[in-house]
């Protein structure tokens, strides 16, 4: 079960404690894009996003936009907010993970993915053995492809808090 346990679960992005990432050596992060940067539907940052993301270059992080959507999706995003993107990264898969770290000569314990899917960001994550950062989802509705992971992360969890390793809605560093 530890394969789905997240080493820091927040609300959402805005909460995470960067300076503490810095502090742990983390370099590079990973962000997921739908319902961790902005719901699925909206086609462009959020201005609170490009402050953040302003905000966390000029702390020395590399950002890159880790994604399972197509690069046709994130373009919009690398433009507005000018980081890097990797896009059909077919998460869980650990290989893109990897190829990331080499692209950009980086260990493991220098990288974070943030994400709000345990069975994609958090399990490939973790797998690719780099830190990983939970968010709650942005809103509640998925893409129908994110569905069937949906109730399969219902139940991962239930399991995690019946093990008192993981309850939702409790948020920790």
């Amino acid at each position: 079960m530890e394969k789905y346990l997240p080493d820091v679960y927040q609300e959402n992005i805005y909460k995470i404690n960067y300076d503490k990432l810095k502090e742990l050596g983390i370099k590079c992060l990973l962000f997921d894009l739908d319902n961790t940067i902005v719901p699925f539907k909206e086609k462009e940052p959020r201005i609170e996003t490009k402050e953040l993301f302003y905000k966390l270059k000029q702390k020395g992080f590399k950002i890159i936009i880790f994604s399972n959507s197509p690069k046709m999706r994130l373009k919009k995003f690398k433009e507005e907010l000018n980081v890097d993107i990797f896009g059909s990264a077919r998460k869980p898969k650990v290989k893109n993970f990897l190829k990331v770290l080499k692209m950009y000569k980086l260990d493991e314990n220098e990288v974070a993915i943030i994400g709000d899917q345990i069975l994609t960001d958090i399990l490939g994550g973790n797998r690719a053995g780099i830190t990983t950062i939970l968010t709650t989802p942005l809103e509640p509705t998925d893409p129908f492809f994110t569905k069937p992971n949906r109730f399969r992360e219902r139940r991962i969890m239930q399991k995690l808090r019946d093990n008192n390793l993981f309850k939702k809605g409790k948020y920790y560093e």
